[in-house]
Parts: C-alpha cells; sequence; structure tokens
C-alpha cells in the first residue's frame, strides 16, 4: 500500500506540473499566432489541460480499470465546477458577472453531452462497431456537431463579446516566434505520456487495497490531480482579468471530458465501455450535470450578491460538489 502511494504521488506531481506547463505553452502559441481568447479559452486551452485526463484514462482503460478511467472524467468535470466557484471566490464575485453570456451555449453542450453518456451506463445497449460502443461514438458525434452548430449560429453576438471561438486578426509568426513554446509544448506533453501509465496502476491498485472502489478512487483522487491544471490556468487567467478565458477553459474542458470517451472506448478492447461501466458511475455523471447546471444558472444571473462577503452563488456550487462526492461514496462498488 505505501509503496503503490509513493508511486501515485510522485507520477501525480510529475502529471499535474506537466500539464501546467502544457497550458502555459499552449496558450503563448495561441498569444503568438494572433488567436482570440475565447478560442484559447474553449478549445486550445480545453484540450491542454484535458491531456492528463485523456492520457491517465487511456492507461485506465488498457489496465482493464475501465470505472477507474469514467470516474476520473465525470469527476473532473465535478471538479471544474468547483474550481469555477473557488475562482469567483478569490476574486471577490469579479468573474461570474463580467463573463459573456454566451458561454451558456458552452455549459448547454458540456451538459447535453455529460446526460448522453449517463443514459449510455443506464441504458447500455450493446452495439458496437468493432468493440467500440455506437453510445459513445454519438456522443463524439454531438460535440463535432454542436462546435459546428455555434460556428455557423446566425446569433453571433450575446451582448459585449463574440461567443464563437474564432480566429481574429491571425498573421502567420516568424518561425523562430513559435519553435520554443511549441518545444515546451512537446515535453510536457511526453512527460505526461511516461508519467500518465504509472498513475493510473497506481490508482487502480490503491482502489483494490482500500476497497474505495475505481468509481470514488477515479472520481475524488485522480479526478482532483488531473483537474489541477485547469485550476492553475482559470486562476492566472483571472488574475490578468481574462475571465472568458478563464471560464471557457472549464466548461469547455467538461465538453472536451465527453468527447474523449470515445478515445476511452477505442483503448478498452473489452466491448463498449460505457456497458461495462458500473451503474454508479451514473452518479458521477449526474453530479456533474448539477453542478454545471448550477454554475449556469449563477453565469446567466451575472450580479452581484454578496452575503457577509460570501457569494451565495459560490458556496452553493461548492456545497453541491461535496455533496456529489458523498453521493458517489455512498453507492461505490
Amino acid at each position: 500500500m505505501t509503496g503503490w502511494a509513493a508511486v501515485f504521488l510522485v507520477t501525480a506531481a510529475v502529471v499535474t506540473g506537466a500539464g501546467v506547463r502544457l497550458a502555459r505553452a499552449g496558450d503563448e502559441i495561441a498569444e503568438r499566432a494572433h488567436l482570440s481568447k475565447l478560442l484559447v479559452g474553449m478549445l486550445l486551452m480545453a484540450a491542454a489541460t484535458s491531456l492528463p485526463e485523456i492520457v491517465t484514462d487511456v492507461a485506465a482503460a488498457l489496465a482493464d480499470a475501465p470505472d477507474l478511467a469514467l470516474g476520473d472524467l465525470f469527476g473532473s468535470s465535478m471538479a471544474n465546477m468547483a474550481i469555477l466557484a473557488v475562482v469567483d471566490l478569490l476574486h471577490r464575485h469579479r468573474v461570474w458577472p463580467a463573463v459573456e453570456v454566451g458561454h451558456a451555449r458552452v455549459a448547454s453542450v458540456a451538459i447535453a453531452l455529460t446526460a448522453l453518456a449517463v443514459l449510455g451506463i443506464l441504458t447500455p445497449t450493446g452495439l458496437a462497431v468493432g468493440w467500440v460502443g455506437l453510445d459513445t461514438l454519438g456522443v463524439a458525434a454531438a460535440y463535432v456537431a454542436a462546435v459546428a452548430w455555434m460556428r455557423r449560429s446566425p446569433q453571433g453576438r450575446f451582448g459585449r463579446d463574440e461567443l464563437l471561438p474564432v480566429p481574429t486578426g491571425w498573421t502567420r509568426p516568424a518561425r523562430g516566434e513559435l519553435r520554443p513554446a511549441v518545444v515546451r509544448f512537446a515535453v510536457a506533453a511526453g512527460a505526461i505520456l511516461v508519467a500518465a501509465p504509472a498513475l493510473a496502476v497506481s490508482g487502480q491498485r490503491i482502489a483494490g487495497l482500500t476497497g474505495l472502489g475505481q468509481t470514488f478512487v477515479g472520481a475524488v483522487l485522480l479526478a482532483v490531480t488531473t483537474s489541477l491544471p485547469e485550476l492553475v490556468a482559470s486562476v492566472a487567467a483571472a488574475r490578468i482579468g481574462s475571465h472568458d478565458l478563464a471560464v471557457g477553459n472549464l466548461f469547455g474542458s467538461n465538453a472536451f471530458n465527453m468527447l474523449a470517451l470515445v478515445i476511452v472506448d477505442a483503448a478498452y478492447l473489452e466491448g463498449p465501455v460505457l456497458a461495462a461501466a458500473d451503474p454508479s458511475q451514473a452518479v458521477a455523471g449526474t453530479g456533474a450535470v448539477l453542478l454545471m447546471a448550477l454554475a449556469l444558472a449563477a453565469i446567466v444571473h451575472g450580479v452581484e450578491t454578496r452575503v457577509r462577503r460570501l457569494e451565495p452563488d459560490a458556496v452553493l456550487l461548492l456545497l453541491g460538489y461535496v455533496g456529489a462526492l458523498f453521493a458517489v461514496w455512498s453507492v461505490r462498488p
């Protein structure tokens, strides 16, 4: 037990540090290429900070631990909403009132994709293309369709800023300007590729030795660890006033987590991964949907409601996160 815990802590530190550096390098690449902040937050930053989840969960699927992988994805989506509440509390409720209401679309897409994944767990059909389930392929197709829908929607503006994450003022950067950032991005990605499999295996062993169960370990230990890059990136973005970047990163990461389901399914060679999931995974997925709905309501509300220096919306979101973790604990296999 002590040995596996040490492996978990060391590999978690490597994955976390590399994930943070990966996100920073990706942000720098976007800056040097003159891309919009919305594009960085919703797509590039979301993909970069979600890489620890993807690599870790693919490794878990290859190690025949599908519940560990799914628990991490759903748990990461819950943790991202807790991070959103923390960011708002740290910046004294200046984040939610400042962000574009158009983020509601991204949040709605993330909620819908997560709900589809939960339905796949509760009503498994077993239908597959090869060994990859039609349900995860459907979720991936829905993600692509949602991105296309947002790009083509005639309602391109909701208030102050553009909703759609499109490049603005793009000019080809000099090769020397991008090379250092690309190298740092590649090195960080390599570190994650090396450390993530050991992180997944150690998490699986801890689940077995402690009796906590793969769902709970994935939704708490792995999810919190692999969500640290989102925390660091979002806090840093809010600190410099890029509130849309911070919020877009978190909701975008939740949508990207559901896209990652098809990658995990492809790595799980025993058949459709959602059909193999323990029903308790539906509790974690439902918790993620609930927390995103609360965060969406707070953003749409968008006004200051301080009560004795506390933000009720953020506090409610944190309490909801604790309640969701307790629910996962209660039904752990």
